[in-house]
């Protein structure tokens, strides 16, 4: 087994308007021993902006602003500008994050030189209802396809609500790979219940026709998919990849129902350098999972949702929201927990 040692809460919610009930899932970006943390601040009903705060070293607070850094300046985010994560990809940031409107919830990409100015892109998942998602799906080889692939689309019509052509696909956990892969951006997104990859070469790629044939052939895209008993539920995507000699070290969450409700578990696997599509291996247990009182209970009990990480020598630290109301860290001896996956078949 991996020794996780756990550190606590880094950050938790202020008397400040825009992070009174909630400072989770952050996104970090390190540089040297500074660590930039762009947080999701949840205000009283639920609404979403980025906050900011920074890090010397893996736990030390030296700044934390006192108004969003990221606002919610569009229709499509009216409602939340969520969980972000951050790569740097030659002299560019970008950054990842869920947009919410009130009812859907959907991957948008935002761009940074310095992290202060940002330049938002819009939604860069599938902009389809779920009329058109199944048709499309339909298309695909069902022997291979996990029948809960349907469920939003059956759950949808049950309740009448399938023909509403403004409610669109849901497609959360954006996460980009670090680098470029053979000359392409490669990223994770979540198109419930398990994690699809896609490959591109610039941003415009990303169509309306692209998606519909990327939906089409959806069990060619499928990377992981629930199999474990900590993720039967669904699975999602976390930190962004960390590339080692042994391949993309892929942290993610997986939630499994139990008789008291939803559990998250932090998860981790192993893919291909050159082809990251290739599972190399899973472990079959939690990572870590909620065990602490402020993982247990708060706004959401029973949640880790971790979202960013920095390495600092061997020592692999991963930040995380915390039953949807704190940051916490835990931190994992990297060797180790290679070494762990490795033995994985």
């Amino acid at each position: 087994m991996i020794t996780v040692e756990k550190l606590g809460v880094i950050l938790s919610p202020t008397n400040l308007d825009f992070e009174n009930n909630g400072v989770i899932n952050p996104g970090i970006y390190q540089d040297g021993n500074t660590v930039h943390i762009l947080y999701r601040a949840v205000q009283e009903g639920n609404v979403s902006t980025i906050g900011y705060a920074k890090m010397e070293g893996p736990t030390k607070i030296v700044q934390r602003m006192e108004k969003p850094l990221i606002l919610r300046d569009f229709d499509y985010e009216k409602k939340g500008v969520e969980d972000p994560r951050i790569v740097k990809i030659e002299d560019t940031y970008y950054i990842t994050y869920t947009a919410y409107d009130g009812i859907n919830a959907m991957g948008a990409l935002a761009t940074s030189k310095d992290l202060i100015h940002f330049e938002k892109h819009g939604i860069i998942t599938p902009l389809v209802n779920y009329q058109e998602y199944e048709s499309h799906v339909n298309r695909c080889n069902d022997s291979k396809l996990n029948p809960k692939y349907h469920q939003y689309y059956n759950l949808f019509a049950e309740i009448g609500l399938v023909g509403d052509e403004t409610r669109l696909l849901r497609d959360k956990d954006v996460v980009l790979f670090p680098r470029k892969i053979k000359g392409q951006f490669v990223l994770l997104h979540r198109i419930w219940p398990g994690i699809q990859i896609v490959k591109f070469d610039k941003w415009e790629d990303l169509t309306l026709s692209f998606w519909e044939d990327y939906l089409m052939n959806l069990t060619d895209h499928i990377i992981l998919d629930p199999k474990a008993p900590y993720e039967t539920n669904y699975i999602g995507g976390g930190i962004p990849p960390i590339e080692t000699p042994w391949g993309w070290l892929v942290i993610y969450h997986g939630v499994n129902e139990t008789a008291t409700g939803k559990v998250y578990h932090a998860k981790a696997a192993l893919f291909h350098l050159e082809k990251p599509e290739m599972e190399l291996s899973r472990l079959p247990y939690p990572l870590f999972s909620p065990t602490k009182k402020w993982e247990k209970e708060g706004v959401v009990n029973n949640v880790v949702f971790p979202t960013g990480y920095a390495l600092f020598e061997n020592d692999l630290y991963i930040y995380y929201g915390a039953a949807d109301t704190h940051i916490a860290v835990a931190k994992i001896n990297l060797t180790e927990l290679l070494d762990e996956l490795k033995k994985q078949p």
